[in-house]
């Protein structure tokens, strides 16, 4: 038999590289991280059947693709809505009803939502197109 010399303990492996990744990936992650509340909208959703009987003038908004808008039935330009809703309203906390009609997107609707909740109307609800 050959004899290549006498044998070598075997080398255990060592964690502190492990550990040392370990650490950087967290500092990158808390680092990359945000801890903000994110800005948002409050709406309330108008479940059928539920909830008292409305009063006052009608305040509904319709959005289309494109961000068309309609109050009411009445085609509208959407720099006129504040305006065109504050003849309908008692004040700002009276409801507005906004529905999304086919081939409207998300962003139509929460710039709506914006430009209203920036004019002062609080009490936004957001109907199901049926």
């Amino acid at each position: 038999m050959f004899a290549f010399g006498q044998r070598r303990a075997r080398r255990r492996a060592s964690l502190t590289p492990m550990i040392d990744v370990v650490f950087l990936l967290l500092v990158f992650f808390m680092l990359a991280s945000r801890f903000g509340s994110e800005a948002g909208l409050t709406l309330a959703v108008a479940n059928p059947g539920q909830g008292a009987a409305w009063s006052g003038p009608p305040r509904l908004v319709e959005i289309a693709e494109g961000g068309a808008l309609w109050l009411n039935g009445v085609p509208l330009a959407p720099d006129a809505l504040a305006g065109a809703l504050a003849g309908l309203m008692q004040g700002p906390g009276d409801a507005v009803v906004l529905r999304a009609r086919d081939g409207a997107e998300v962003q139509d609707l929460v710039s709506v939502a914006e430009a209203l909740h920036a004019a002062g109307l609080t009490r936004l609800m957001l109907v199901q197109a049926p």
